[in-house]
């Protein structure tokens, strides 16, 4: 099976904090006009042609899933990989995310599978940037 499209949907505590963080740290694209705040309403970025990543306030995330709990910050049900092209992308990435506001999780370096460095976004979700060899 082949999907069409692929959306990622995170909960946050604060639009603007999350989209300046998106757009200045990580440098991806806003999709869509902007609400009476500046910021696209619903908080989307294009993270391929293909895939999405939406950011849901907090409050909102629960109607989405239903009984379940949303993590509180500093507790992850997942880690998100970005590929980078080399160990210096790998490297540009992650202090541009930490000069954005990002929590360094693991510094960027060599492993035993590939160079990678881990960051945490302001709602301390863990983003992983690795080489695109050691991501696939």
């Amino acid at each position: 099976m082949t999907l069409s499209s692929v959306v990622v949907s995170l909960p946050i505590a604060d639009r603007r904090t999350s989209f300046t963080f998106y757009r200045d740290g990580l440098a991806l694209d806003a999709i869509g006009e902007p609400a009476e705040d500046g910021v696209p309403e619903p908080l989307q970025f294009a993270l391929t042609d293909s895939a999405r990543l939406m950011l849901v306030p907090t409050g909102g995330f629960g109607w989405v899933i239903g009984d379940h709990e949303v993590a509180a910050r500093g507790h992850s049900a997942c880690v998100l990989s970005l590929g980078a092209g080399t160990d210096a992308a790998v490297d540009e990435l992650v202090e541009r995310a930490q000069q954005a506001g990002a929590e360094i999780v693991t510094a960027p370096g060599q492993l035993p599978w590939g160079y990678a460095g881990e960051f945490a976004d302001p709602d301390g979700h863990v983003w992983m940037v690795t080489t695109a060899s050691s991501a696939a």
